[in-house]
Order: C-alpha cells, then structure tokens, then sequence
C-alpha cells in the first residue's frame, strides 16, 4: 500500500501546481485589471483548496500510518535530526505544507465573505502564491516521479 500512496502523492504533486499557478495567475490578472471577482475565479481557489487538501490527507496517512521513513525517525528522533533527508521528511515537509494548507484554506474563507472583488483577487494571488512557495520550498525534488 505504501508505494502506491507514495507514487499518488508523487503524481497528485503535480496537479497541486498547475491549479496553485492557474488561482494565483487569475488572481494577480483580476487585481491588476480591476475585474469583477467571477466565479470562475471562486472555482479556480476552490479546486487548488481541493487539491492541496486532498494532498494533505494522503500525505498524513503515509506519515502516520505508512512511511517506513517516519517510522524509523521516530525510533530515533536524535538521529533523524541529524540527517537532512530524513528530517525534511520526518519534520519540514510536514509542518511546512499543514501551514501552506491552512494558508490556502484561509485564503478560500476570506474569499467567500462579502467584501470587494479588488480585496479578493489580492487575497487570491498573495495567500495562494505565499502557500504554493511554501509547498515548492519542501518538495523533495529527488524523489521526481
């Protein structure tokens, strides 16, 4: 089971992106031509909130219940810190991206609340690009899949 959550997680990676990339391009282009916060902008948040949650929750069953990684680091957490690799996994790459997820599940509530479309489409690009920088800093880019 471990491999193929791994290579779901690889793989969905990927998807995280594109839909990161699409919201914060719709966002900066609505802030700076001034546009009306369409729905389509709304959808575009929305499925990089879906992806980014539905990513989290893949990664915390490998990290919880899974990864051989996590299991030995926690066997010997000293030991772990003093490998990079493992602590990026066993630490970095967990709490880095839990904060990237709360950032974009931010970003979405503010979004839906009644406030100027100007203020939207800044909330959009600012806290959906803060959060997908996040996710880019931990990403374990050896491990391309």
């Amino acid at each position: 089971m471990y491999p193929i959550l791994l290579n779901v997680h690889s793989y969905l990676r990927w998807l995280v992106l594109i839909l990161g990339v699409l919201a914060i391009y719709r966002g900066f282009k609505g802030a700076q031509s001034a546009a009306p916060f369409t729905e389509s902008d709304r959808k575009s948040g929305l499925f990089f909130l879906i992806s980014v949650h539905t990513q989290l929750l893949i990664g915390l069953l490998l990290y919880f219940v899974f990864s051989p990684i996590t299991q030995a680091a926690f066997a010997d957490f000293g030991a772990a810190m003093k490998d990079p690799a493992v602590r990026l996994i066993a630490v970095e790459h967990i709490t880095v991206n839990i904060l990237a997820a709360i950032l974009v599940t931010i970003a979405y509530s503010k979004n839906k609340k009644a406030i100027a479309d100007a203020q939207k489409h800044k909330n959009a690009w600012l806290l959906f690009g803060i959060a997908l920088l996040l996710i880019l800093s931990r990403i374990p880019w050896s491990r391309l899949a």
